[in-house]
């Protein structure tokens, strides 16, 4: 095996973070099922839904920083720094981002019908309620504890 990818492939920290960003993204298939009884398989590949996977990426990311590292380490708390602006701009500016995309699509709606000048609806589904950001945030907790304990510390 080419030693980059044994190097890859024995990044715990990367590992622990590529999981929560995965099990978050297959998770929205189901929870979206639950929710409108549809399945929406799309989910596996777009932002947006719950749980977030940008929370779970960089919360999974930064609690295997802490476990891999310690959680006194300047890493850790750049990690932290970092992951909670993710959470902020998924909550926060990409959500307004997306309702200011529903206003803009009714406008062109009413504006526009019957005189189709262009049909292409901008994507509403930015970002993150709070509770799909809580939703991924959990999911990136639990993820590299599971990780650490089935793997590391076995």
């Amino acid at each position: 095996m080419p030693i980059a990818l044994e190097n890859l492939l024995s990044n715990h920290v990367l590992i622990s973070a590529l999981i929560g960003w995965l099990l978050a993204q297959i998770l929205k298939v189901p929870f979206e099922f639950i929710r409108t009884r549809e399945w929406n398989w799309a989910l596996l590949l777009s932002a947006g839904g719950m749980p977030s996977s940008h929370s779970a990426l960089m919360v999974s990311t930064t609690i295997a920083i802490g476990l891999h590292l310690g959680f006194d380490n300047d890493l850790f708390a750049l990690a932290v720094a970092i992951t909670m602006i993710v959470l902020y701009d998924a909550a926060g500016v990409r959500r307004e981002a997306g309702i200011h995309a529903q206003k803009i699509n009714i406008l062109i709606n009413e504006l526009l019908a019957g005189h189709p000048v262009s049909d292409k609806q901008l994507r509403e589904v930015l970002g993150h309620t709070p509770l799909e950001v809580t939703g991924g945030t959990i999911l990136g907790i639990i993820v590299p504890f599971a990780y650490w304990m089935l793997i590391i510390w076995q």
